[in-house]
Order: structure tokens, then sequence, then C-alpha cells
């Protein structure tokens, strides 16, 4: 070291030891960065902090449920709501108490993922989802297909007569059909039923993994000890059957949301209010009853109100079906969801954007989606509430 002039350098340091510099936080804790917070995260009336999230491997109800029992418990957590349809939760937090890595942890502690709400970074989640559910889905059906023609002709064998060699050979081929669909296919409700039980739920998947498991290990006594016959037929076809329930339902729910989400998208987050002598351009969710909204020629309605000012044509062809524009004047009642094909009018607003049919026909559609599945999946004992009945 003398020879590069250091010996001064280490005189001093001591007994001190050099620590090699941190390049990276740690994952989780990017998200309690100024950048992250200013970009996903938004700020209440009430001073308290709000975020859009996607939990990544939803696939039920229960799990639903789960998310929402588990993160209610956090000190801190003042609103959890996850949406099963799009698996987007909204989460509103005290950030003096509880911080959102520590919220996103708790997620990540029971199995599941979260990130925040991106749509062309959830397009790409969406579609990976579907491609290792399709390849798990060719698996179980290749199986499938496969360990029917062996079960044919071990039943055949049974009333017929087979010798027992044979029909050690066809135990042993159904034995390695059996065993991917159960732990490759079935790997999904292996998982489900491990963070089940380690937060203690019992869930959907707990019922499919328990079933499918006994009967594939009673499989495995009945081929070893050639005391009894296998159901490895019966552990191929309960797998596959259920998940290729499972990944059409991921289909369906992905189109039926794609639909909403892009005529949501395609809707102004703002509107003109007239104050006074004054246009203001404010938030939809700032605009209160009584306000004064003007909308020209082009506009999407947004809030529901009566028109005070102009005439015009709109078209309502989402809402009733009707192809044909409708000429609506002062007094008449004006809906969200309808356009403005002409003219300037005004109209004064008599509900909330929140309150809007529009808003609450979105609501119960994404709902409908939910309540198909949530009698049937949702873990025992726990309550099933639905919205009130929404007419239109």
């Amino acid at each position: 070291m003398q020879e590069e002039g250091l010996e001064n350098f280490y005189e001093k340091m001591g007994e001190n030891t050099l620590e090699p510099p941190k390049t990276h936080l740690e994952e989780s804790e990017r998200f309690d960065l100024d950048g992250f917070v200013s970009k996903y995260v938004k700020q209440t009336k009430e001073g308290l902090s709000e975020i859009s999230l996607i939990i990544e491997g939803i696939h039920c109800s229960a799990c639903v449920w789960l998310n929402e029992k588990v993160l209610s418990k956090q000190a801190g957590v003042v609103e959890v709501s996850i949406n099963y349809s799009n698996h987007k939760a909204k989460i509103v937090w005290d950030d003096s108490i509880i911080k959102l890595s520590r919220i996103i942890e708790t997620i990540r502690s029971i199995g599941y993922n979260a990130y925040p709400y991106d749509p062309k970074g959830g397009e790409e989640r969406a579609n990976a989802q579907r491609r290792e559910y399709y390849s798990k889905l060719l698996v179980g059906i290749f199986a499938t297909m496969n360990v029917m023609w062996i079960a044919i002709a071990q039943y055949a064998g049974y009333f017929t007569g087979m010798q027992s060699n044979i029909k050690n050979i066809l135990n042993f081929a159904e034995f390695v059909l059996a065993t991917p669909t159960l732990f490759y296919t079935g790997s999904v409700y292996f998982k489900g039923a491990y963070y089940g039980l380690k937060n203690r739920y019992i869930t959907m998947d707990f019922l499919v993994a328990t079933g499918a498991t006994l009967t594939y290990v009673f499989s495995l006594y009945a081929m070893f000890s050639k005391n009894a016959e296998v159901y490895f037929d019966s552990v191929t076809m309960i797998v596959t059957f259920v998940f290729a329930g499972k990944y059409l339902e991921v289909l369906s729910k992905k189109k039926a949301v794609d639909i909403l989400d892009a005529y949501g998208s395609s809707l102004p987050t703002e509107v003109v209010v007239i104050k006074g002598d004054e246009k203001v351009l404010e938030r939809v969710e700032s605009v209160s009853i009584g306000d004064v909204i003007e909308v020209k020629a082009g506009d999407k309605i947004v809030i529901d109100g009566i028109i005070t000012q102009g005439e015009g044509s709109f078209d309502l062809s989402h809402l009733s079906g009707e192809s044909e524009p409708v000429l609506l004047g002062k007094g008449d009642k004006l809906l969200s969801g309808s356009l403005c094909l002409d003219s300037l009018i005004r109209y004064e607003a008599r509900t909330t954007f929140s309150s809007s049919m529009l808003t609450r026909l979105v609501a119960c559609l994404k709902m409908r989606s939910v309540k198909n599945h949530t009698l049937k999946n949702l873990p025992i004992s726990s309550p099933v509430i639905f919205p009130e009945p929404f007419f239109f």
C-alpha cells in the first residue's frame, strides 16, 4: 500500500472497516418513495392516502374476501374495496400509521401480489396469466383424453378378465398421466389452499386440493399393494374439468372488463361548471348537486341533471338501445351516458358522479359477475352482501 501512497489513509481508518455502498433499495421500499407516491397515490379530502392496486392471483370470490379481511385488520387501513371482475383494489389508509410498503407486504404474505393500476402493465400481466393457464389446460386435457382410454380398457378388463401384469402396466400409465395434471395443472389450488390455511381460512382451493390429493394417495397405495382399484382417472378429470371452467371464466371476464374499461376510459374526467360569470374546469368527483354544467357538441354526459338552458340532440343508444337521436330541451331530464350531438346547453346537476346512473350501471354490471360466483366460492360462515337493487 505504501507504493500506492495509501498508508495515511489506512492509518486514519484505524479499526474502522469499509462497507460496500448500497446500490439499490429493498423492493418493497420503492412504494414509499416520493416519485412513486406522487404518481400513483392521491390524497382524499380527509387527508388520507388512496391508491388503486391490481391484486394478482385472485381467481375466486373467496380470494377477494380473504384479501379484504386481512387488510381491514391492519392498523391505519380505513377502507378496502376489491372488484372481482378486474381485480382492482381501492385502498384508503392513514400514512402516519401505516406505510404503503407495509400494505403491499401484507398482501404478498398471504400469497398474492399487488402493483399499481396501470392499463398497459395490467394488460401485459393478464396476457401472461392467460398463456400460463392455457399451457396448464393443455397438459390437463392431454392427460385426461389419454387416461380415459386407459380407464375404458381397465373397466372392460374388470368384467371380462385381465392379466395382472397388463393391469399393473395400465395402472402405472395412469399414474404417469395423473401426476403432472395434479401438481402442474392443479398447482393453483395447492397455492391457494396453503395460504388459506396459513391465515386460518378454508377456501374452495382447499376442497379441490384435498379431494384430488387424497384420491391420488389412495391410488398410489392401491397400485403398489394391489389390494384395491386405482382412481387416477378421477384425479385427472376432476382437476382438468374444474380448471377448464376457471380458464373459460378468465377469458369471459377479461372480455367483459375490456368492454367496460374501453367505455369508461372514453369518459371525461373534468367538466365545465358555471360559477357566476365564470367557467371553471373541475374534476367530475368535485361536482356537487345544484352545480350548473355546460356541455357542447361531442361531449359525453357523466352526471345526471335537468336541462336549464338550450336545446339539442342526444345519442342515448348506450342507455336505451335507441339508434335515433333524441331532442331534449329546457326542463328535460339528462342522463349520464348520453352523448351531446349538437349545440351548446347547460344543465343543473341532480346527482354526484358517484351516484349517477352511469356509475351505478357500470358497478352493477361488474357486480353481476361477482354474484354468479359468490355463493359457491365464499368461505364457510362469511356473509353475503349485495348492493341494493338498481332499476333504470
